[in-house]
């Protein structure tokens, strides 16, 4: 059994994220609570973040940014995310089962 701050729906990842802006810097910090905690440099404004954080979720799933999708939490600290087919995974992420 997974975590469940992740699943997958097919080959792509959903996440499940709290979101902490305005972050010295951009890094995955751990859980919080059942959700998996990055922190973003961005201000949160404008789309800032949300646009730093789908860069950063692209970066380090090795995907395209267009493969990056912001489902729920636009305007929130908790968010879900789709990673269309990712090219890597966090350690300890089990791969999606045929």
């Amino acid at each position: 059994m997974h975590p469940s701050w992740y699943q997958w729906d097919g080959s792509d990842l959903l996440l499940a994220l709290h979101v902490q802006p305005g972050a010295k810097t951009d890094r995955v910090d751990g859980l919080h609570g059942d959700r998996l905690k990055v922190r973003i440099s961005a201000a949160p404004a404008d789309g800032r973040a949300n646009l730093q954080l789908a860069g950063f979720l692209a970066g380090l799933f090795e995907v395209p940014l267009r493969q990056v999708t912001l489902l729920s939490g636009q305007s929130s600290r908790s968010k879900r995310v789709r990673i269309v087919r990712p090219g890597k995974l966090l350690p300890g992420m089990t791969p999606p089962v045929d």
